[in-house]
C-alpha cells in the first residue's frame, strides 16, 4: 500500500480589511512579506510559501519598500514565493463578471511580470462559486481548481472531483474539506505531535481518493512559521507511514494528477452551506453600498468603457492608467469580505470612500473623452449636445440627460433638422452662477449669454443613435415649441403603447398588457419585516411581524403626461416597530414613509420604479414582490456571461436541522441585473440598477420578491433562526451604520413578454436599461471655472460618427475596450440564452483571443449555451 503523501502547504490568508481597516493590515503585511522574504532566502529547504493568490499584496509592500523588488522578483520566479492569479480574492456572487475577469487580468499580469503567476483557480475563503468560473478560469490558462465553501457531502463524499462550468468546461477540483486554517496550530512537543498528526492527517485521507492530501499550514494574517522544515522533518521521524513534504498548490496537483481517475463530475455553481457558511444574503448586507459597487462596475463595462474606445478611434489618448486605479479601487472593494459588507462601520466607511473615488474618477473621466470630442465639432448652434450611444448597434428611445437651459422657449433638433420630442422633468435658476463663472478666452469672438439659466432634468426622444458612436443635437431658439413640461394630475392611471397602470384599492398597481390582452394584479407590493440577522446572514426574528404597503395610508398620488413618459408617482405611509422588541409585541409607533415614481416612457417595453425611503426604524427588511401568477419550479437569472436556472425551493430545507446543515439552505438568490419567471408563452422579469438579490416566494412560487435593503445591529450575533450555533464575525462590533437611517433610494423595472424566456430578449432589455447614453453639452456661455477652460480647437469631426466594430446578432456585449498590448479594439460577448446558440458570422472568424486577451486558436462557429467569446479588431 503506497504511503500516503501529505502535501504540507505553508501559507498567510490576508484580509485586506474585516474588523480591522485596510490600514492596519497594510502596516502588518509590510512586517509580514519582509520575515517571509528574509526566511525564503535564509533556508533552502523553506520550499514554497503561498501569499494567498493575491498580487495587490505584492504591489501594496512595493509601494513601501522597493528596494526588495528583485528579491521578490527572484523568489516569484523560482516559484517559491507563490502569488496570483487574482489581484483581491473576491466573492464570485456578490460582483459583476467583467469585474472578475479584469481581476484576474490584473491579478496574473502583475504576478508575470514579478516572475511566475499560480495556474491555480485558489479560493480558501469565497461565499460560494460562479457556476461559469471554469470557463473564465481556462480563459486564463488555469486548469485547476483549489477551494473550501460551497460543497456539502449530500453531493460529494471525497476531496478530488470534476468541476463542470455551465458551458461545459470541465477542471479537476480539490476541496480544502476543513477550511484553510486546518492545520494551522501544529504543537511542537513531541509527545503531542504524533497524536496531532494521526488524527489531523487521518481525517484527511478518509476524504481523500488518492494517497495525496492537501495540509493547510496558515490561517488569517498569519506569521510564517519558520521552522516548519524542521517540523516537517520531525514528522517524518516520527510517522513512518506517511510521506511529509513541504509543497505548494501547483505542486500538488503536479502529483494529484498522476493519481486520480473516473472522479465524479459536479456541475454548476457551488453554493451548499451545510460545512461551510455561504452567508448567501450578503448580497443585501449595506444596500448603500451593494447599490455604489453595482452602478459603478455598470458605468466602467456599459458606458465608459465604449466611449472611451470612441475617444480613442479619433486620435485621442486611450486612458488605461486611470483605468488601472478606477479598476483596482473597485477589486480593493470587491476583495472579500469588503464587498460582502461584513466589517466594522470603520472599514465600511473606508469602503465608501474608495467608491466615491473611483465614481469620481470615472465619471470626469468620461466628461473629458466627451468634451475632446465634442470641441471639435463644428458649432451650430449656442445649445448643442453630443449624445453617445455605448451600445454595438443603433439606439432609439427616450434617454434622460441634464442640460443647462434658457428661460426662452426652444426646439430640439437633429442634424437633419428632424424635431425631437422632450420633456422637462426639473429645473433650478442657476443665472447667477453659471454666468459669473463664464471666462473670455478670446474676448474677439461673440459669445451669447442668455439672460436665465437652468440646470435641467429632461427625457428626450432620439432616433438612430450611431453604434458605438455619437450624434449632436440642438435647441433651435428661433423655433417655439409647446409646452414641454408634463401635465399634472390626481388621476391614478398611466398608459404607454404597450401598458396600462393602474392604482389599485389594496395600494397595489394592476398591470394591463395591452397587446397580450392579459392583466397582472397585486404588483409593487412592498413587504417590511424584521432582521435579526447580522452583517453575514438576514435571519427572520422568532417572533415577527410582517407589514406590507395594503396596509398603508396613500399619503399622495398624482401622475403626469408628457409627449415622451408619463409617470405616476405615489406616496405611502407605512406604520412598523421601531425595532424588534417593539415587533415581538406587535406594536407599530413608528412611520415609514415609501414614495414610488412609476415611470412609462414613449414605446418601451419597460416599467420603471424610483423608490424613496425614509427609515427612521432599526433592524428591518424591505422588498418588493411582483405576483405573477406562473407557478413555477425554477427561476431564471443572470449569472456570470450566461442565464441561470435556479431552483424556487431546495429540497434540503426539509432536512437541514436534522442533518445540522451550518445555516439553511435558503432560496435567497444573487442575479447580474435580473430574474424571471415564464413558461414556454409568457413571462415575468424584474430588473435592477441596486441590490441584486431576489427570492421567489408564495403559496404557489409565483412571486418575485426584490430585496431593496435590510439593516442589522452588529457584525456578528449567535444562534439565527437561519443560522444556530456560533456568530460569523466579532459578535462585540456594533454596526449602527448599518442601520442605514435616513434616506434610502432604489431603482428597478419590470418587463411583461409574450413569448419564451429567449424569444423575449430580456438580457438585452437589462443591457440597455443600464447602459443609458451620456451627454455632453457644448455651449460657450459654459466656458469658465464651471468646467475649466477651454480654447477653441480645429473642428475636424463630423456631428455624427460610428466606430463600425462588427456586431454579433444575438450576443449581448459585455466589454468594449481598446486592448492593453496594441492597438486593437476588445469586444466581448455571450451567449444570453437558455437554450439557443448564435451563428458566428466569417468576420469574427480568426480574430478570437481569450479573456487573458492572449490569441486563440479555436476558431468559434456558433456561440453555444453559457460561451462567452472575446475579439481582437485592429483598430
Amino acid at each position: 500500500m503506497a504511503k500516503t503523501k501529505v502535501h504540507v502547504i505553508p501559507h498567510s490568508h490576508w484580509d485586506r480589511e474585516w474588523y480591522f481597516t485596510s490600514s492596519r493590515s497594510t502596516i502588518y503585511l509590510v512586517k509580514h512579506l519582509k520575515e517571509v522574504i528574509e526566511t525564503l532566502e535564509a533556508k533552502e529547504d523553506y520550499h514554497f510559501y503561498l501569499m494567498d493568490a493575491q498580487s495587490s499584496l505584492i504591489e501594496d509592500y512595493l509601494r513601501y519598500c522597493p528596494e526588495d523588488k528583485t528579491r521578490l522578483e527572484k523568489l516569484i520566479t523560482d516559484k517559491r514565493l507563490i502569488t496570483g492569479p487574482w489581484y483581491t480574492q473576491t466573492d464570485q456572487l456578490v460582483i459583476s463578471q467583467e469585474s472578475i475577469v479584469r481581476n484576474l487580468l490584473y491579478g496574473t499580469r502583475i504576478a508575470y511580470e514579478m516572475g511566475h503567476s499560480m495556474a491555480v483557480g485558489y479560493v480558501p475563503d469565497a461565499f460560494g462559486q460562479g457556476g461559469n468560473m471554469p470557463q473564465i478560469y481556462k480563459e486564463f490558462g488555469i486548469s485547476k481548481f483549489l477551494f473550501w465553501r460551497g460543497v456539502a457531502d449530500n453531493r460529494l463524499k471525497q476531496t478530488e472531483f470534476i468541476w463542470r462550468g455551465d458551458d461545459g468546461t470541465e477542471m479537476l477540483a480539490e476541496q480544502i474539506p476543513f477550511g484553510y486554517y486546518y492545520g494551522a496550530n501544529i504543537p511542537e512537543n513531541e509527545a503531542e505531535l504524533k497524536k496531532y498528526l494521526d488524527e489531523q492527517i487521518g481525517a484527511l485521507e478518509k476524504k481523500a481518493l488518492t494517497p495525496n492530501v492537501y495540509f493547510p499550514n496558515g490561517l488569517d494574517q498569519a506569521p510564517v512559521r519558520k521552522n516548519l522544515p524542521e517540523l516537517v522533518a520531525k514528522f517524518n521521524e516520527l510517522d513512518s507511514t506517511r510521506e511529509y513534504q513541504i509543497a505548494s498548490p501547483e505542486t500538488f496537483f503536479a502529483d494529484l494528477e498522476q493519481d486520480v481517475m473516473d472522479l465524479p463530475v459536479i456541475a454548476g455553481e457551488l453554493t451548499e452551506g451545510k460545512h461551510s457558511r455561504l452567508h448567501k444574503s450578503i448580497f443585501s448586507t449595506r444596500a448603500d453600498l451593494k447599490q455604489a459597487n453595482n452602478e459603478i462596475e455598470n458605468f466602467l463595462s456599459n458606458v465608459l468603457e465604449p466611449v472611451l474606445s470612441v475617444s480613442y478611434s479619433l486620435g485621442n489618448r486611450y486612458p488605461h492608467n486611470e483605468l488601472a486605479e478606477i479598476w483596482k479601487l473597485m477589486f480593493e472593494n470587491a476583495a472579500h469580505d469588503s464587498i460582502g459588507g461584513c466589517n466594522s462601520d470603520t472599514t465600511n466607511r473606508d469602503v465608501k470612500h474608495r467608491y466615491k473615488l473611483a465614481s469620481d474618477l470615472a465619471t470626469n473621466l468620461l466628461d473629458l473623452n466627451m468634451r475632446l470630442i465634442s470641441e471639435k465639432i463644428e458649432q451650430k448652434q449656442a445649445f448643442q449636445f453630443t449624445i453617445f450611444n455605448p451600445l454595438p448597434y443603433e439606439k432609439s428611445g427616450v434617454i434622460k440627460m441634464s442640460a443647462y437651459i434658457p428661460d426662452d422657449n426652444f426646439t430640439m433638433e437633429d442634424t437633419q433638422g428632424n424635431t425631437l420630442p422632450y420633456t422637462i422633468l426639473e429645473q433650478t435658476d442657476l443665472t447667477e452662477y453659471v454666468l459669473n463663472q463664464h471666462i473670455d478666452l478670446n474676448p474677439s469672438k461673440a459669445v451669447y449669454l442668455p439672460k436665465k439659466v437652468f440646470l435641467a432634468t429632461m427625457l428626450v426622444e432620439v432616433n438612430n443613435l450611431p453604434a458605438l458612436g455619437y450624434d449632436t443635437v440642438y435647441f433651435n431658439l428661433e423655433k417655439e415649441t409647446a409646452e414641454q413640461e408634463p401635465k399634472q394630475s390626481t388621476a391614478s392611471k398611466i398608459e404607454n403603447e404597450f401598458y396600462e397602470i393602474q392604482l389599485a384599492d389594496n395600494n397595489s398597481l394592476t398591470i394591463h398588457d395591452k397587446k397580450a390582452n392579459r392583466t397582472y394584479t397585486d404588483q409593487m407590493v412592498f413587504v417590511e419585516n424584521g432582521d435579526d440577522g447580522d452583517s453575514y446572514n438576514y435571519s427572520p426574528p422568532r417572533k415577527d411581524l410582517v407589514i406590507t404597503s395594503k396596509e398603508a395610508v396613500v399619503d399622495s398620488m398624482d401622475s403626469s403626461v408628457s409627449s415622451v413618459n408619463q409617470t405616476l408617482t405615489i406616496s405611502f405611509k407605512l406604520n412598523v416597530p421601531y425595532n424588534l422588541e417593539e415587533r415581538a409585541n406587535r406594536e407599530k409607533r413608528k412611520e415609514m414613509t415609501i414614495k414610488t415614481i412609476i415611470s412609462l416612457r414613449k414605446n418601451e417595453e419597460l416599467i420603471r420604479f424610483d423608490v424613496q425611503i425614509a427609515n427612521k426604524v432599526l433592524s428591518h427588511r424591505l422588498c418588493v414582490t411582483f405576483a405573477t401568477e406562473i407557478a413555477s419550479k425554477f427561476s431564471t437569472a443572470d449569472q456570470l456571461f450566461a442565464p441561470i436556472k435556479r431552483p424556487v425551493r431546495l429540497p434540503e430545507m426539509d432536512v437541514w436541522e436534522a442533518e445540522e446543515w451550518q445555516e439553511a439552505p435558503i432560496s435567497i438568490e444573487a442575479m447580474q441585473s435580473f430574474v424571471s419567471l415564464h413558461d414556454e408563452v409568457h413571462g415575468v422579469a424584474v430588473m435592477t440598477e441596486g441590490v441584486r438579490e431576489y427570492e421567489i416566494i408564495g403559496d404557489n412560487y409565483d412571486t418575485i420578491s426584490l430585496t431593496l435593503f435590510r439593516t442589522f445591529s452588529h457584525m456578528g450575533k449567535t444562534d439565527l433562526l437561519y443560522r444556530p450555533g456560533r456568530a460569523s464575525g466579532e459578535s462585540i462590533v456594533a454596526t449602527p451604520d448599518a442601520q442605514l437611517l435616513g434616506e434610502i433610494n432604489a431603482t428597478f423595472a419590470l418587463t411583461l413578454f409574450e413569448s419564451s424566456f429567449d424569444e423575449a430578449n430580456i438580457a438585452k432589455k437589462a443591457k440597455e436599461y443600464l447602459s443609458n447614453p451620456p451627454v455632453y453639452q457644448m455651449s460657450d456661455f459654459l466656458n469658465g471655472r464651471l468646467i475649466y477652460v477651454y480654447r477653441d480647437e480645429e473642428k475636424t469631426l463630423d456631428a455624427t460618427y460610428s466606430l463600425k466594430l462588427p456586431m454579433l446578432d444575438g450576443a449581448i456585449v459585455s466589454a468594449v475596450k481598446k486592448a492593453e498590448d496594441s492597438e486593437a479594439f476588445i469586444t466581448r460577448f455571450f451567449n444570453p440564452y437558455l437554450q439557443k446558440e448564435i451563428a458566428i458570422p466569417e468576420i469574427f472568424q480568426g480574430k478570437e483571443c481569450h479573456l487573458d486577451e492572449n490569441k486563440s486558436n479555436e476558431k468559434q462557429t456558433t456561440l453555444k449555451h453559457a460561451k462567452v467569446q472575446t475579439y481582437l479588431f485592429e483598430k
